[in-house]
């Protein structure tokens, strides 16, 4: 029935009319998806919903509670701002996949059991890896492969946790799955907890597995870029938020998440790449939320992930519209373009006041829900990391992306402004980054509890602006002294390249060995022929092994072997 249809479904089967669509067709079904499903959203009951029997379990298509129509509403919303964005690309691939991929997303946020989470969650990675193939540079078909591997590898990795946890339990419904905590003893977690914890984690980009994040985002395509920043990241922290709440294991990560991705943009070139590894460090915020686990906190991850898809879109959006009409986003080649691309300024800025968490803009309501919480519960030390985070964060991409892009030093560029669907698209955000920043009711009315949270305090604002005015004293301090790192044509090696670097190392090592072995082989191959004719030449003695009468049986098994021999060379050739 229609009022039991998961709204992601809307999207992803709407999204098979796109190839067969007229041009002019195929942008009205890309606005006119995320409306529909947005529509069906607000009028669904709370409850499960969609329930269908499966070999003695109970897969639920639809569960709609407070905590999944949040993230619900925010993917829609998103979808719906990047199809605007997006309405200049011409391909069909492109404009399919990215609805299919926010569908997948929103499919996997209604799963009430974990089987269907499974089936979303592998066609997000599917569908994603588009976006980033569709840039068609040998660059973009590379990053798009390993990207692909590391998703579907998360989903292989679910997967196995799913059907360990539901031979244990006898139960696949998607609620609380575990409670890690740093004083619990480890070896009594079930095996197949952290095997979904870890899938969640590499989704939500946990250090040492987020590498795909910077590696993959930059690549795709002007408008691909938008899309995967809304998604992927973000269905991983509601999937921690409902299966790993209080877990405080989560905490010391997500502060770890918050810190160090703003050593990395601080010398980073590429600004895409930038708000990439700044994207690392907002989820850190909401790791660490759901890692406290109180109310106040989860509200606060939720909350912070509504305002983050905005405005880290709007961010992506501005740079997306300066790579689309100049061609490049690098810090070193930019400069000066507030002289042609004035409207695409304003909104960066916007965006830029927004994630750095300037009173008045979105951040600031959605960040201090966490830092409070954090306070609140007494973890002192991870309140300390979460300030310096925010004075990172608005070192990097409140003052970095803005300034070196359209300000700085003037490179003589001169383009169009960005065009009208896409400042369209960045309007819509910048106006709800300051429509949540002003009016906070708005998003909090709608949050996973109900909780009594005044942002606006003379404290919270004083606290906030005296650590950005340090921020920002600190930027030109260093860049008049000489000491900020400037912006230069280079590669910044990340913790990946020890493991690629050993992958390839390993994997050029069996190729040699299953290459030597083949050559042994087949020169063991060579010699048995050889002996097999010498003997069936002598066959014609009746004495002769070859020549005496052979049981049908164990001829049947001598062949066999030879047939099993043969694929096996095969197989290795």
């Amino acid at each position: 029935m229609i009022g039991e249809l998961n709204p992601g479904l809307i999207l992803i089967v709407g999204a098979l009319l796109i190839p067969v669509a007229p041009q002019f067709l195929r942008g009205v079904i890309t606005l006119v998806l995320p409306i529909i499903a947005a529509y069906h959203l607000v009028n669904l009951p709370l409850g499960n919903m969609g329930i269908i029997p499966l070999f003695g379990y109970e897969l639920v298509t639809l569960r709609v509670d407070r905590l999944s129509f949040i993230f619900g509403l925010i993917f829609l919303l998103a979808a719906f701002m990047a199809a605007i964005y997006a309405l200049h690309v011409k391909g069909w691939v492109e404009a399919m996949t990215s609805q299919m991929y926010a569908g997948s997303a929103v499919g996997a946020v209604f799963a009430g059991d974990l089987v269907t989470l499974f089936v979303f969650w592998e066609i997000t990675a599917i569908t994603s890896v588009f976006l980033i193939w569709a840039r068609r540079t040998e660059s973009a078909f590379n990053t798009g492969m390993r990207y692909l591997v590391i998703q579907v590898g998360s989903g292989v990795i679910l997967l196995a946790g799913v059907m360990l946890h539901a031979h244990a339990t006898g139960s696949i419904a998607f609620d609380q799955i575990g409670k890690i905590t740093l004083d619990s003893d480890w070896s009594t977690v079930p095996i197949a907890t952290w095997l979904i914890l870890l899938s969640f984690g590499i989704k939500a980009a946990f250090p040492l597995l987020h590498n795909w994040l910077q590696d993959a985002y930059p690549e795709a395509t002007v408008s691909g870029t938008v899309w995967l920043s809304a998604f992927t990241t973000k269905l991983a922290i509601y999937a921690l938020a409902r299966g790993f709440a209080g877990s405080d294991l989560l905490v010391p990560i997500g502060a770890t998440m918050t810190a160090f991705p703003i050593f990395y943009a601080v010398i980073e070139n590429d600004l895409r790449r930038v708000l990439a590894y700044s994207l690392n460090n907002q989820l850190g915020f909401m790791v660490v939320g759901v890692g406290i686990g109180t109310e106040l906190a989860i509200s606060g991850a939720a909350a912070h992930a509504f305002c983050h898809i905005i405005y880290k879109a709007l961010l992506f959006m501005s740079m997306g519209a300066v790579l689309y009409r100049v061609g490049t986003v690098k810090g070193s080649e930019l400069g000066g373009l507030h002289k042609s691309m004035p409207w695409t300024t304003v909104f960066c800025i916007i965006g830029a006041a927004s994630i750095s968490a300037f009173p008045l803009f979105s951040g600031f309501v959605s960040k201090s829900l966490i830092i409070s919480a954090a306070m609140k519960e007494g973890y002192f030390w991870t309140w300390l990391i979460l300030l310096f985070a925010s004075a990172g964060v608005f070192h990097h991409s409140g003052i970095k992306i803005p300034y070196f892009a359209f300000f700085a030093h003037d490179s003589g560029k001169r383009c169009q402004e960005a065009p009208f669907n896409m400042l369209l698209a960045m309007a819509i955000a910048a106006a709800l980054c300051i429509g949540i920043g002003v009016a906070p009711g708005m998003l909090y009315d709608i949050l996973p509890y109900d909780v009594t949270y005044q942002a606006y305090t003379t404290e919270h604002v004083l606290t906030q602006l005296q650590l950005l005015l340090f921020s920002a004293l600190a930027f030109a301090v260093l860049m008049q002294t000489g000491l900020y790192p400037p912006e230069l044509k280079s590669t910044n090696l990340d913790s990946d390249w020890f493991y690629r670097r050993l992958g390839y190392n390993i994997a050029a090592t069996l190729l040699l060995m299953s290459r030597e072995t083949w050559r042994g082989l087949s020169r063991a191959a060579t010699a048995a022929v050889s002996r097999l004719e010498r003997n069936i030449n002598r066959s014609h003695n009746p004495e002769s092994v070859l020549g005496r009468t052979w049981p049908t049986g164990l001829m049947a098994f001598w062949a066999t072997v030879m047939l099993g021999a043969y694929l096996v060379l095969l197989y290795f050739r």
